[in-house]
């Protein structure tokens, strides 16, 4: 092979120089090639042939874009980029397919070749093969996120195991978490495994429309059932044939509405308004919601045939203040998220912003931590999110919390999730759709949340 080297007076000297080299870059991991000023390659060591899989003899004198086969040759290619603006490149993340087909992730960094009067003679190119990298990275993610859920949290994990169990059968599921807490994408996911998953799953949040709508948005109407039906409408059932369908909010739902929604759980068919048609229904129900089901039937609000219709299979989401191990993992991933989607080069939280994140008792879950750390990102200017930059409601609710309340847990929970609900609706004027963005949650739970007190 052929290296740059030192013109030197004494041949031996230069013969003993070009060995010397060779030996070194024969000895590292990272491939390494050179190309003079047309783009054709003058030297290529020994890992650069094992990651393209190409000897060194097939590769010189060759154009380098026919010999490594990146993503970005013929549009920005590195090389050409540094010969151009003289300006060299540093661990730039490409794509290279192989001789034998087979895409790797590398990291390419390039510099310019002077000849001793420092004219440009050439460029010289190394990159490092990410592909065990990334298997690692994969690995690692393996163990903590599922199907776009991240936790580490022991309860989490056993719900991650159960998962593709529930996909296999079409049994109906129950999902009771706080809102904010995920319970869509465990539906979502479930979904996705099973055999239903060539279709796409179908989502009707119960508790955001009033009674007459909702029985129209799920079963469908026939023109003229009512007052503007002027032309035949789907439903979600019907949308949802051979598909799954997600009813979020199921324990918001009127006394006459479970006893349709009994007969379809019952005997997979229902009519649409207006009709005497029966339809028969082929579709794998999920359910969700933040109330204690049992309480409800337990006080009269919610059917019992309907529960124990819905209760076939029970996933119980716990919320992220009983899961704070989970906080720094989620926070990350969303700041990566943000840093993505705007170009920004922010590279973590400050201290004292990971442990406000930390002791905030977040009302609004996982969807709150998602919006605080989006609010962080549009504040920082820095390339570390500081405590100044979280949404002021957590400070507010930290402020609210006394030191020492003898009260019991519960009590204080709901004392500082109430205070951090009256400090974002003082802040929004008494706009209740603004403070339950703020917070996290649906207008609705926020409305559900205040009556109660």
């Amino acid at each position: 092979m052929k290296y740059f080297v030192k013109k030197n007076p004494s041949g031996a000297a230069s013969e003993q120089l070009s060995s010397d080299l060779r030996t070194i870059l024969d000895s590292i991991n990272d491939g390494v090639f050179t190309v003079d000023d047309h783009f054709r390659i003058t030297s290529f060591n020994r890992a650069a042939a094992e990651i393209l899989g190409i000897t060194p003899e097939e590769a010189m004198g060759r154009p380098c874009w026919k010999v490594f086969n990146a993503d970005i040759c013929e549009g920005s290619c590195a090389l050409k980029e540094t010969m151009a603006t003289g300006a060299p490149l540093i661990n730039k993340h490409v794509n290279i397919h192989t001789s034998a087909r087979r895409r790797v992730s590398i990291s390419v960094s390039t510099a310019l070749l002077r000849s001793p009067s420092g004219d440009v003679v050439g460029g010289v190119e190394s990159f490092r093969d990410l592909t065990v990298v990334e298997e690692l990275r994969k690995a690692a993610e393996g163990r903590t996120t599922f199907h776009h859920m991240t936790s580490v949290n022991h309860r989490m994990r056993e719900i991650f195991k159960l998962l593709p169990l529930l996909a296999q059968s079409d049994s109906t599921v129950l999902i009771q978490g706080e809102s904010g807490t995920g319970k869509e994408l465990m539906a979502r996911a479930i979904h996705d495994l099973s055999s239903r998953a060539r279709r796409p799953l179908v989502t009707l949040n119960c508790g955001a429309l009033p009674d007459t709508l909702l029985e129209a948005e799920l079963f469908g109407h026939k023109a003229g059932a009512f007052t503007d039906a002027k032309r035949d409408r789907k439903g979600r059932i019907a949308a949802a044939e051979g598909s799954t369908l997600f009813l979020d909010e199921i324990g918001d739902i009127s006394p006459a509405l479970q006893v349709r929604l009994l007969r379809v759980l019952q005997e997979r068919t229902y009519e649409p308004l207006g009709s005497n048609e029966t339809v028969r229904a082929n579709v794998r129900f999920i359910a969700a919601t933040h109330r204690d089901l049992r309480t409800e039937v337990r006080e009269g609000r919610f059917r019992e045939d309907l529960f124990y219709r819905l209760n076939v299979m029970q996933i119980a989401i716990p919320p992220l203040r009983e899961r704070r191990e989970d906080i720094p993992a989620l926070a990350r991933r969303f700041l990566d998220r943000q840093v993505t989607l705007h170009g920004r080069q922010i590279q973590g939280f400050s201290g004292e912003a990971m442990d406000r994140l930390m002791r905030h008792i977040w009302p609004g879950n996982i969807r709150e931590l998602e919006n605080a750390v989006e609010h962080a990102c549009v504040l920082c200017r820095g390339d570390q999110i500081q405590l100044s930059e979280l949404p002021q409601a957590l400070e507010d609710v930290a402020k609210a919390a006394p030191a020492a309340d003898p009260a019991p847990a519960g009590q204080d929970l709901h004392s500082r999730e109430m205070a951090a609900i009256q400090a974002a609706l003082e802040r929004h004027g008494g706009n209740r759709t603004a403070a339950a963005r703020e917070l996290g949650i649906h207008p609705t739970t926020l409305w559900r949340k205040l009556r109660r007190g």
